[in-house]
């Protein structure tokens, strides 16, 4: 997809390169590339009578489907970004993030009971349907907008420490970037994806884009999460030869059935530490698949370092490395603003084509977490991830850990204070602390929640607290177990003991 850094120009040079190759598998209807753009441009068109305009963010409540991406390919057309919400979100979390959006219009499957604020279209299936007849969906009006590459595309919510979710506005040139020919993975014409990921995610808008932008087919995935046998039907049915799967999910597919990726060229995964012994056996088992570990926060757009796997990097003290900047990013470490040297330790700060433009509607989030830094002498923009590496005499990046509290739940990142603040505000809980639990393979498998009451007032029934907070947060942030405790145990130095807490947690069974 050389040349193109506007993802819509790059799916609409396909179309007119080749028209008739398959751009999309949804169940038993396979959509071209023609066909896919020509209806796009019908919703566009519709988009624009519906007053969304240059720099509008519009936010879309649509499940996977063709649809679905002929839909955020309008909406691309207009000049507008697009944040694709889960409906499954609590109605408060949609309407909060709908607000933010400040939106003419929220694209929807019909009438959702969040009460969004804002009008609601529905995309029709019947402009697919005519355009796949070779008919003229609508109007043969085209929407041409000049749009520059570091325009907002998408925005993706995340978790957020103030309580509050956080929108993060990434450009365009963010996902073309990654889909350069001779990067890190073999998108284009021949390569057959699942798009599986949940829509939110901007590992969703890499399965999507890095389908449809580079000639590729992207096979939609209905169920919410996949299992292995859902691959071998996928690689027999579909031709899915590449995927992207959180480490959590990937050690799941080893464990449960490891021939399942049989037939496939190559395999991303990350969002998570990987588990050397699972990886260890994926080798010895497919030595003709790339296993590829990628890194990145979504402030800079899926990855930012990847690294195709060997098997001697399952002995490596400190595990597989997280690898080399993709094109268009650098990678700094540093220590009080200051580069430090190779074999050094220090944080891990992004810069170039992928970053973010920063937080939608929260300029101080902004201003503390995207910074200026002088290097060498030259002013350049850096994201601070809060992460720790260090640098080997290769140049090879190796992940030490987090600075602060920020975790990752099956891919999610989660930030504790999220949770907390949404605790406290329940009634008979005075302070709330979220401890996450790690599983076998040392991730994150679970959180536990732990709280404490008031010495004169009524105590909280956990089960009462558990179910509040699900109602007001997604699933991955619920907290699988809440204690109520006399108070939080504290270390030697006055931090917080989670280890004692977590010794209570496995002593209960619970």
């Amino acid at each position: 997809m050389s040349g193109h850094g506007l993802i819509h120009e790059a799916v609409a040079a396909q179309a007119e390169a080749r028209p008739d190759a398959v751009a999309l598998i949804d169940g038993d209807v396979r959509i071209d590339y023609r066909t896919l753009d020509a209806a796009a441009e019908a919703y566009a068109v519709d988009l624009v009578r519906l007053g969304v305009r240059p720099g509008d963010l519009v936010p879309v409540l649509l499940p996977r489907s063709a649809r679905f991406a002929a839909a955020v390919l309008a909406v691309l057309k207009c000049g507008a970004g697009y944040a694709a919400l889960d409906r499954r979100w609590p109605p408060d979390r949609i309407r909060g993030a709908v607000h933010t959006l400040n939106a003419p219009v929220a694209l929807t499957n019909g009438p959702i009971n969040a009460g969004l604020g804002v009008p609601e279209w529905t995309p029709l299936q019947s402009v697919l349907d005519e355009a796949r007849a070779g008919a003229a969906p609508g109007s043969r009006e085209r929407v041409r907008v000049p749009v520059r590459d570091d325009a907002v595309a998408m925005v993706f919510f995340t978790s957020g420490t103030t309580g509050e979710p956080k929108g993060v506005l990434s450009p365009h040139r963010a996902t073309t970037r990654l889909l350069r020919q001779g990067t890190f993975a073999d998108f284009g014409p021949g390569r057959v994806m699942p798009l599986a990921a949940p829509v939110p995610w901007d590992a969703f808008s890499m399965e999507l884009w890095g389908s449809l932008a580079t000639g590729g087919t992207g096979v939609v995935v209905r169920e919410d999460m996949l299992f292995p046998d859902d691959l071998r039907d996928l690689v027999a049915d579909a031709g899915v030869d590449t995927m992207w799967l959180t480490a959590s999910l990937f050690n799941l597919f080893v464990e449960e059935d490891p021939d399942c990726f049989t037939g496939m060229r190559q395999v991303l995964t990350g969002g998570e530490r990987l588990s050397p012994p699972h990886v260890r056996e994926f080798l010895a088992t497919h030595p003709g698949i790339t296993l590829t570990n990628g890194y990145g926060p979504v402030e800079s757009c899926v990855f930012v370092t990847t690294r195709a796997v060997r098997p001697e990097d399952c002995d490596l003290p400190g595990g597989v490395p997280i690898g080399v900047p993709v094109p268009g990013t650098g990678i700094r470490l540093l220590r009080d603003d200051e580069p430090v040297l190779d074999g050094t330790s220090g944080e891990i700060c992004v810069s170039g084509e992928g970053l973010a433009a920063g937080y939608l509607a929260r300029p101080e989030a902004t201003a503390a977490a995207f910074v200026t830094v002088d290097v060498d002498g030259v002013p350049e923009r850096l994201y601070r991830t809060g992460d720790l590496g260090v640098r080997d005499a290769g140049g090879v990046l190796h992940f030490l850990g987090r600075a602060d509290r920020q975790i990752k739940i099956f891919g999610h990142r989660v930030e504790p204070a999220e949770i907390e603040s949404a605790a406290a505000r329940v009634p008979g809980v005075r302070a709330a602390r979220v401890v996450p639990v790690p599983g076998a393979d040392g991730a994150y498998e679970r959180l536990a929640l732990f709280c404490t009451a008031p010495g004169d007032g009524p105590r909280p029934d956990p089960e009462i607290v558990r179910k509040t907070l699900a109602q007001a947060l997604p699933h991955y942030m619920v907290p699988a177990s809440v204690r109520l405790v006399d108070a939080f145990p504290t270390t030697a130095n006055g931090k917080l003991d989670q280890a004692a807490l977590l010794a209570g947690l496995a002593a209960t069974g619970r």
